[in-house]
């Protein structure tokens, strides 16, 4: 029998818990708290993240059957349903949301020198934004149309990875287009965005800061050719052209002249038209950029089936910010552990693993070894299994 730590607590050591403490101190998220502390608290939504559970009743329960093993688990604080209610509807989001900012450089750091198919020395964001949806009737304060409420999840995507680097919550109503005016420009990096970011204006700002975009055009943009450059039909791209805006107040907002790339996709039989503020990449390698914005895509879809922020613990807006908030912290955790451990496996698996063992006392460098052999003796080949026919 293992005598050493649970694998939730050895996966817990791996947070800077000083910068945890920073994140309370700076919102006074312990003010008057006498037993159920904010880690308390973290520790609570970060094992219903991992284990997968549906309802407050249900974290406490799995909690409770658990009691003699939460001290080690560094739970402090009696685990109750209201207790843990209560925390949800009072701490402050933003402990939560600063710690996850704490988290990002470490996992970029990791998965810098991650292969993802283009060789570029510089790094590449994908920008977009998702809707999470709510029930009308328990997040009234949440309004979006007059048949749904919703929230809505920008995010900045480093490609290398996929590490979210920028993370930011909506109203629904918001435009995405706005969120351009919350970051600060990369020298060198390169935005790959869709159409809901075309704002020649605010583009124009990005160009002068020295950081790259590509976007999509919209079906009624106006332009003059001024140059055409040789473009090979055989990739696909077909045309290659330096243009100036026509209209008086796009050409005001963007006085610069722009990259205009018309390319066929013969995979799904469709033209596009990228626009661009450079020009030394090569027009297939503009398209290539492009086509992987849709890992940003891939992304929301990986963290809405594997993470709960589809089902949420309370109603108010203050609950569900700091649900979706760890939900992120948990998602960083368990790629920065992936990283340190050298693990070839993916995150999905490594969430299948953790569901079903966070009390076993296993080692964590060992818990996801797919070849780790069954100890001796430790089945016996008389006994039938269950559903043997």
């Amino acid at each position: 029998m293992n005598s050493g730590q649970s694998l939730f607590s050895q996966l817990i050591d791996y947070l800077p818990k000083h910068e945890f403490r920073k994140c309370v101190e700076r919102y006074a998220g312990n003010y008057r708290v006498r037993r159920f502390s904010c880690w308390d608290q973290f520790l609570c939504m970060a094992f219903a993240q991992l284990s997968y559970r549906e309802s407050l009743r249900d974290i406490v329960a799995c909690l409770r059957s658990q009691q003699r093993r939460l001290y080690h688990l560094g739970i402090r604080g009696a685990v109750s349903r209201s207790t843990l209610a209560d925390a949800n509807e009072a701490r402050d989001w933003h402990i939560y949301a600063d710690f996850a900012q704490a988290l990002i450089p470490e996992a970029r750091r990791l998965y810098r020198d991650e292969p993802w198919g283009l060789d570029l020395a510089h790094t590449v964001y994908a920008l977009d934004s998702t809707i999470i949806d709510l029930c009308m009737t328990l997040f009234p304060w949440a309004r979006y149309k007059p048949t749904q409420h919703a929230l809505k999840l920008h995010t900045l995507l480093d490609l290398r990875g996929p590490i979210p680097t920028v993370l930011h919550i909506t109203p629904a109503q918001a435009h995405d287009v706005h969120m351009l005016d919350r970051l600060t420009p990369e020298v060198g990096a390169f935005y790959v965005m869709d159409r809901g970011y075309l704002d020649f204006e605010r583009l124009y700002r990005w160009t002068q800061h020295g950081a790259f975009f590509v976007t999509r055009a919209r079906k009624n943009f106006r332009f003059r050719c001024t140059h055409s450059h040789p473009a090979d039909k055989s990739t696909g791209v077909q045309c290659d052209q330096t243009i100036a805006l026509l209209w008086f107040y796009t050409r005001k907002g963007y006085p610069a002249p722009l990259r205009r790339i018309r390319y066929w996709d013969a995979q799904r039989q469709r033209r596009l038209v990228f626009l661009t503020n450079n020009f030394a990449l090569p027009a297939p390698t503009i398209a290539e950029l492009y086509r992987r914005r849709w890992q940003v895509e891939l992304f929301f879809k990986w963290i809405k089936q594997h993470l709960r922020i589809k089902a949420f613990y309370g109603t108010s807006e203050n609950a569900v910010k700091t649900q979706i908030w760890i939900a992120v912290c948990t998602y960083l955790l368990v790629a920065i552990v992936r990283k340190r451990l050298n693990l070839s496996i993916n995150l999905y698996t490594m969430l299948q693993i953790l569901s079903v063992s966070l009390f076993e006392k296993t080692p964590i460098n060992q818990a996801f070894l797919h070849d780790n052999p069954l100890p001796e003796g430790g089945e016996n080949p008389n006994q039938l299994r269950l559903l043997d026919f």
